[in-house]
């Protein structure tokens, strides 16, 4: 292929097998990512109870946006809502956490999700 050819052209001819190739190894890097400190976990888990919970219930039950319970996050796409947390979701009341969060954070956040969101540990309310 022609080095002038426009880029989106020449994604455009990816095989198949490459692309899903290069998207599990994007979703390997992060499900990877390494677990933030102990102390940066409690500063989280506060975060998610504190700040998320004003729009999706002080136990994450629903409220103005959705539950975000391990029963109802149930099958959802890990990346998906990392990147939900991290970036947003345009044209809704869910805003991007960016500024205050790394992407490794984002993930993090939702693999506790998945798996049943920790409670608060004494001292960090």
């Amino acid at each position: 292929m022609p080095a002038n050819t426009p880029f989106r052209h020449r994604l455009s001819v990816l095989r198949p097998a490459g692309v899903l190739f290069l998207a599990l190894a994007a979703l390997g890097a992060q499900a990877d990512a390494p677990d933030p400190s102990p102390q940066r976990q409690r500063e989280l888990v506060r975060m998610v109870r504190q700040d998320c919970g004003s729009c999706h219930g002080l136990h994450l039950t629903g409220g103005l946006g959705p539950a975000l319970t391990r029963e109802a996050l149930a099958g959802k796409p890990l990346e998906s809502m990392a990147s939900t947390i991290y970036g947003g979701r345009p044209g809704t009341p869910m805003a991007p956490w960016k500024a205050m969060l790394t992407e490794d954070d984002a993930h993090w956040i939702a693999r506790q999700l998945l798996a049943g969101f920790p409670e608060p540990t004494k001292g960090s309310e």
